[in-house]
């Protein structure tokens, strides 16, 4: 639930949000995210966290990120690091979970509520203590996908839980096919 007078935040854990998305065949499709919002009460901020390769002179993010920040989204981003996995294949890792929980504290004292897009169980400490600051806590992930995006523990703990598939129409787009294939751009921690 939401209030049209509520100051609110977003948080969105970009590489979370993209899997959750594409175990549902769907891609994002951010300006109607950050709109919907918008409707939704007084937006103060709209957090995107993604690791990036910086070895690579073309990142497919890249476009994205660089639209994301002209585009009324605060970007973090750190290096990520790249490692080939036991069968061969290129992977990224980079995990953003420490910069979102803290500037999600460092905020609290000035939202009211702040809408988390991820699945991760290990920020049900973080929703703990902002909902002990008085802030609520929404969570955006899937429970639709096989197995379910979100810990189940990070559900229980919010204090309301949005089904990803149920924005779909509202936030969604048609999936489009990896260009390349070879590498997994979802970062792992």
């Amino acid at each position: 639930m939401f209030y049209k007078d509520e100051r609110l935040a977003l948080f969105i854990d970009g590489s979370n949000l993209y899997a959750a998305a594409k175990s549902l065949g769907f891609d994002i499709d951010y300006k109607l995210l950050r709109t919907e919002f918008m409707r939704r009460g007084k937006m103060l901020r709209a957090f995107y966290y993604t690791a990036l390769l910086d070895n690579e002179e073309y990142s497919p993010i890249r476009p994205l990120v660089d639209w994301l920040n002209y585009n009324g989204f605060t970007m973090v981003t750190k290096t990520a690091k790249e490692y080939t996995d036991s069968q061969g294949r290129r992977k990224v890792k980079g995990n953003m979970d420490i910069e979102l929980t803290v500037n999600a504290m460092e905020l609290a004292p000035h939202v009211d509520h702040i809408v988390l897009f991820s699945g991760d169980g290990d920020f049900r400490p973080l929703i703990e203590s902002l909902q002990r600051q008085g802030v609520r806590v929404s969570v955006v992930s899937t429970i639709r996908s096989q197995p379910p995006m979100i810990a189940d523990e990070l559900r229980r703990q919010a204090d309301n839980f949005i089904e990803l598939d149920g924005l779909k129409d509202v936030i969604g787009r048609p999936a489009r096919d990896d260009e390349d294939g070879e590498i997994d751009y979802s970062i792992t921690p």
